[in-house]
């Protein structure tokens, strides 16, 4: 899996997965298809590099298997891997 640069005006992993821990503006985290309330109109992480950022967050890294060619790749590879790591 190769790394690469964030795609511009994507914001696929603010949306796609769920995220479980706190995030600003939303202490219990967000359900996954859901817009974090920190991805701004521009599809740009507000907190990106800052410590309230959460961890998982900050680990997920864009790479060509996740990413793709273009954004509706990203939503669907991230959608699919939600739906495999959800509890049963």
């Amino acid at each position: 899996m190769r790394s690469m640069q964030c795609r511009d005006a994507c914001g696929a992993c603010c949306i796609a997965p769920s995220i479980s821990s706190p995030i600003p503006g939303m202490p219990e985290g967000k359900p996954a298809g859901v817009k974090c309330i920190q991805l701004a109109d521009d599809l740009r992480c507000l907190i990106f590099g800052k410590p309230e950022r959460p961890a998982c967050c900050s680990g997920l890294q864009a790479s060509h298997d996740m990413c793709g060619t273009n954004r509706e790749h990203a939503m669907l590879w991230l959608h699919e891997l939600e739906k495999a790591t959800a509890p049963r």
